[in-house]
């Protein structure tokens, strides 16, 4: 039964790129996992918390994005090895990263996540999938947000934002 009311052949390029998502934050959580385990020194209070909380928002994105995609009739990829396969994030060792090195690595990692979210934006567009638009749209708002927090963590007090448009 359609009841979508999309047509089949438009909604596989979403489904496919949504697997690529789904990939995606699989790898990421599990990034997040090690860091929140691993952290050491002076910010290991801050970060310890950070990672925590990114990471409990990745398992529940992890969800709804193997849940979008039940909804649009098909199976999510569920083993690691399509994870390893599909995915462009990179595994690392955490054991042996400073802080500032994991942050740095989860800021490229946001800008591989975003590029795959616009992807899918694409494609939901083409499709006419005003589910997905509307779920990946907020995605992209609370990761740009996050991008932005951890990006002002690795700064120094001197530096400043770019106040040209301001009168």
């Amino acid at each position: 039964m359609n009841y979508l009311n999309i047509e089949e052949k438009k909604l596989l390029p979403v489904v496919l790129e949504l697997n690529v998502l789904l990939a995606d934050y699989n790898l990421y959580y599990q990034k997040l996992r090690g860091f929140h385990w691993n952290i050491l020194g002076k910010n290991f209070f801050d970060l310890h918390v950070k990672f925590e909380e990114l990471y409990n928002d990745a398992k529940t994105k992890i969800d709804e994005i193997a849940e979008r995609i039940l909804t649009l009739q098909h199976h999510p990829a569920s083993r690691l090895q399509e994870y390893l396969k599909l995915s462009d994030i990179e595994e690392v060792s955490s054991s042996s990263m400073k802080d500032t090195e994991m942050i740095e690595e989860l800021l490229k990692d946001h800008v591989k996540i975003l590029t795959q979210m616009k992807v899918i934006l694409k494609h939901s567009e083409e499709a006419g999938d005003e589910g997905t638009i509307d779920m990946i749209g907020a995605y992209i708002r609370e990761l740009e947000k996050f991008s932005w927090m951890l990006n002002a963590w690795s700064k120094s007090t001197s530096d400043n934002l770019d106040t040209s448009l301001i009168k």
